[in-house]
């Protein structure tokens, strides 16, 4: 920097200071991002002819240059600045231009970096904390360039802030005289040593000042230096390879045209000759196609002549494509088309006719004798004609004719029954509803039964003959489906054409590529799919005349119904056997309300109406197996005849209960071992009327008492005849389940009219009128509360038998048993409470005259102890003894309750006069007499309450 204050001429421009040699071979190597749109260029003195400045052993510095930068710039001799320092040394090209933008790179703005800035934000902030929290400690690269940068930079603070204005001028007095104080040299006495030494030290420190400005420039410039010379060396390398790219494009596109004129122009010309040979031949393949549909005609009737209408069809559609697709505009065929549509129509309608005759003969023939399905492959070549011609309705021919039959088959029934019968006169009665009156119920219900067993042949011989027609429509179904995915595998024929031409320009490339090894293959390959095409054409129509046994081969797809209609079809199908399953349950419904109209169904025996029931079941079940499907006209028909024959059972065995207790003296009956039987199996679980067994010489003897679970119950008779009916409604429920709901109304019915008719009768002293009693004693009570209690003890056991009978839609229905067992209780509950007003009463007339006086006992209290042993002998036997303990704790209360009031009023109270111990020895003698009773002895009767407590 001294040699630079010390020339003030400074350095000569022009003179290629900054160049550096270009003949280092390691400068080709290098390959770096073109950062330069243009090469600077000059006149001969530019940088494309002086030495490269890009690879160099160490890197370039300010130091490195002859005369440094600054001071060629700060030429004082100059008297302004001049702007084209570098052009005039460079050249023109050397300025700043503007960088034209990239076609093929996309404009990159702000927003394109939004996502990043986004992402970084809270990383960066979280830096600057950590940075703040704890600065980085020095390394040494950085370290010392951060310690050049702090050292030129306060060197550059000492330099006075008026030299970096952007409007320093010296021209300017207050500038200059701001800059060269000249105050200090112009004293009026001359120079003086210390103005001399004062002007030395303002050149010094002007001269500190450009040292200071001169570096800081030097080492900008040297931080700059190699990404510009770098930019040089990459700017090269680009010319090079754009260069060696035109030169590829020349050679291929010379390439190209060599190809064009030696090897396309002669394979042009055979493929010519080639496509002339195909035309002749389906010129020829059209002629042959045309001999074969002129015999047409004759073919078909040939076929007509055999019954094969699927395979005149499908030669007449085969022939009807030909006409419309490969023959079409032939002035010798112009006619035939019309001709075959008239023979088609022809054919449906003999298609039509032949299945109604067909179905007739079927439906009509004998059930057992004859196999169930007639004509097997004549009812499927049927079938797939009606299907093809899309006469869809065959099916409402079939069940008209299956209605006619079932008529029929009733009607045979009924003749040949009647024709067994001598009792019957045919001529007399005619109608067939008033020769089934007459017959006997067993030769009825033989009838009924035959009936059914016809009708089930009926159903599985339809059910027989719609499974072949269900196969034959899910086999036309199925070929439907297979043509819809091939459709959809080659949508349509142009695919298939151009899979072709890409097969042959495949076979023409190949040969481009093999100078002709494959053209051969490539050409016999399309004369070998052209004649397949034409012989599979002239197939198509020999094979429709010659094939008699074909009738199952659909070919034409197209004429098939759809999808939608054949599965509509296989419905049809399923209704047509339900509709068979209905109009035999339907004929079935007559034959049973003719049987019924005089009222005879109603009059059966239990029996004879289980019988009916379980035969009308079991044939419901079957005819449901066959048809899958559940008929509810038989079942509502029968369910019509259970409830009248219900209604007539309840009525029966409700009159009978009427009259069996409007005979019932209340007095306690025998128990037959019948009875007890009958209980004894209710115990194990089987709620329903045992066999009746015949009387013998060990039969048991009737015992005094009815065992229920070890527990004696004293009965009257009308209450083991009510037990025996309830069970014969659970049998009913269980030989008859439909009328489940019925029967536990009816049966609801029952016992409430057995507990109300007992009530009327006993605690409505009923029966002193309707049997003549002359009086209700507590012996008739006990014994009726005790019959009640019988019958609450089997009502649980009759729910729950009903429960298992019944839909959980219907459990509301139990609640009957609920309210049922409510009244009996509470039936029960008046009775014993009629007990104890009986034992009130007389307490209340008997201790109305009870005096404190001698001789003890008194009179009182000995009449008192005899009715409570008359009470207890009375109902001792009859009842528990938990039921009778509780009965006499409760006529205790009410004794002492009126012995208090008694000495109440008498003024008698526990104080140990004379007084009270009379009444204690009464009440001792009380005492005793209760407790020497049966099942008393432990009885509390706690006759301190007697008393009235001292306040």
């Amino acid at each position: 920097m001294a040699s630079s204050r010390s020339s003030p001429s400074g350095p000569r421009r022009g003179a290629g200071i900054f160049h550096k040699e270009r003949d280092d071979p390691r400068l080709r190597v290098r390959s770096l991002p073109d950062v330069c749109p243009k090469e600077p260029t000059g006149q001969g003195r530019g940088l494309c002819g002086g030495p490269s400045v890009v690879a160099e052993h160490e890197p370039w510095t300010v130091y490195s240059s002859k005369v440094n930068l600054p001071a060629a710039l700060n030429d004082p001799r100059l008297a302004k600045r001049e702007s084209d320092f570098f052009t005039k040394t460079w050249g023109l090209d050397f300025t700043e231009t503007e960088v034209a933008q990239c076609s093929h790179l996309p404009s990159i703005t702000r927003d394109d970096f939004s996502h990043y800035l986004q992402e970084t934000a809270q990383r960066e902030r979280i830096h600057e904390r950590c940075k703040a929290i704890c600065p980085n400690k020095d390394v040494d690269s950085v370290s010392s360039v951060n310690i050049n940068h702090d050292k030129t930079r306060s060197e550059l603070e000492q330099v006075p802030k008026i030299f970096m204005k952007p409007d320093f001028a010296l021209e300017d007095p207050s500038t200059f005289n701001a800059v060269l104080p000249w105050s200090h040299f112009n004293n009026a006495g001359g120079k003086s040593s210390r103005d001399v030494a004062s002007s030395k030290l303002l050149q010094e420190k002007l001269s500190h000042y450009l040292d200071v400005v001169e570096v800081s420039i030097a080492r900008q410039i040297s931080l700059r230096s190699d990404a510009f010379f770098h930019a040089m060396s990459s700017q090269h390398e680009l010319q090079d390879r754009l260069q060696n790219t035109q030169r590829a494009v020349s050679v291929l596109r010379q390439r190209t045209a060599d190809i064009d004129r030696v090897m396309c122009r002669g394979p042009l010309s055979a493929l010519r000759s080639a496509l002339t040979r195909n035309n002749c031949v389906k010129l020829h393949n059209k002629l042959k196609l045309m001999a074969a549909v002129h015999q047409t005609q004759p073919t078909v009737q040939l076929l007509l002549s055999t019954s094969e209408f699927v395979g005149a069809l499908e030669l007449i559609a085969t022939t009807k494509e030909v006409l419309q697709q490969e023959l079409q505009g032939i002035h010798s065929f112009r006619h035939l088309g019309s001709q075959l549509c008239e023979l088609e129509k022809l054919i449906d309608k003999m298609m039509v006719e032949d299945f109604s005759i067909y179905a007739r003969s079927d439906l009509n023939r004998n059930l057992r004798d004859e196999p169930q399905v007639l004509e097997k492959e004549r009812l499927e070549s049927l079938v797939f004609g009606l299907l093809r011609q899309r006469k869809l309705d065959f099916l409402d021919i079939y069940n008209e004719e299956m209605i006619s039959a079932a008529k029929a088959i009733v009607n045979q029934c009924v003749a040949d029954c009647v024709l067994q019968i001598e009792e019957i006169d045919t001529e007399v009665v005619t109608k067939l509803a008033d020769q089934m009156r007459v017959m006997m119920f067993p030769q009825w219900f033989d009838l009924l039964k035959n009936v059914f067993e016809c009708f089930l042949l009926f159903l599985q011989r339809i059910k027989s003959t719609l499974s072949v027609i269900r196969k034959v429509v899910l086999e036309a179904l199925d070929s439907h489906q297979k043509h819809q995915a091939l459709e959809v595998t080659v949508s349509n024929p142009s695919e298939v054409s151009q899979n072709a031409l890409q097969l042959q320009g495949v076979a023409e490339l190949a040969y481009l590529t093999h100078e002709g090894l494959f053209i051969s293959d490539a050409l016999n390959e399309a004369k070998h799919t052209e004649q397949s095409a034409a012989q599979e054409r002239e197939s198509r129509q020999q094979d429709a005349a010659q094939t008699a046994g074909g009738a199952n081969n659909l070919s034409a797809e197209n004429m098939m119904p759809s999808e939608l209609e054949l599965n509509r079809v296989l419905n049809n199908l399923q209704e047509a056997l339900f509709s068979a399953s209905d109009v035999s349950h339907d004929r079935c419904v007559k034959l049973l309300t003719a049987r019924a109209k005089d009222g005879s169904l109603e009059r059966l025996s239990s029996a004879e109406f289980v019988c009916l029931s379980r035969a009308v079941e079991q044939f419901v079940r079957d005819t449901e197996e066959l048809s899958g499907r559940r008929s509810v006209s038989l079942r509502g028909a029968l369910q019509t005849q259970a409830n009248r024959f219900v209604h007539r059972f309840h009525e029966e065995r409700k009159t009978k209960l009427g009259l069996l207790l409007d005979n019932e003296r209340w007095k306690q009956a025998e128990v037959p071992a019948e009875f007890q039987d009958l209980v004894n199996s209710i115990g194990d679980g089987r709620i329903s009327l045992p066999e009746r067994k015949l009387s013998g010489p060990d039969d048991k003897k009737p015992t005094e008492f009815l065992l229920v679970n070890g527990q004696k119950y004293a009965v009257v008779g009308t209450v083991l005849l009510l037990i025996r009916m309830f069970l014969e409604y659970c049998q009913c429920v269980n030989d008859i389940p439909s009328i489940s709901t019925d029967m536990l109304t009816r049966l609801s019915d029952l016992l409430k009219h057995f507990n109300s008719r007992s009530c009327q009768l006993v605690l409505g002293a009923g029966a002193l009128q309707v049997v003549g009693l002359k009086t209700i004693t507590t012996k008739n009570l006990a014994l009726a509360s005790r019959c009640l209690q019988l019958v609450v003890h089997y009502i649980p056991l009759i729910r729950a038998h009903f429960e298992t009978k019944l839909q959980p839609k219907q459990f509301s229905v139990l609640r009957h048993f609920d309210h049922i067992t409510k009244d009996y209780n509470d039936h029960i509950a008046e009775i014993s409470a009629k007990l104890v007003a009986i034992m009130d009463s007389l307490f209340e007339k008997v201790l109305s005259k009870y005096e404190v006086k001698a001789p003890m006992p008194s009179a009182c209290f000995r009449n008192v102890c005899k009715q409570m042993a008359k009470m207890h002998e009375a109902i001792s036997d009859l009842l528990p003894e938990e039921q009778t303990q509780m009965l006499f704790l409760r006529i205790n209360a009410s004794f002492k309750m009126h012995l208090k009031r008694q000495l109440s009023r008498l003024g008698v109270i526990n104080d140990g006069g004379p007084q009270h111990g009379l009444v204690v020895v009464d009440v001792a003698f009380y005492t005793e007499n209760i407790q020497v009773l049966k099942s008393l002895e432990r009885l509390d009767l706690n006759m301190a309450e007697i008393w009235e407590q001292k306040r």
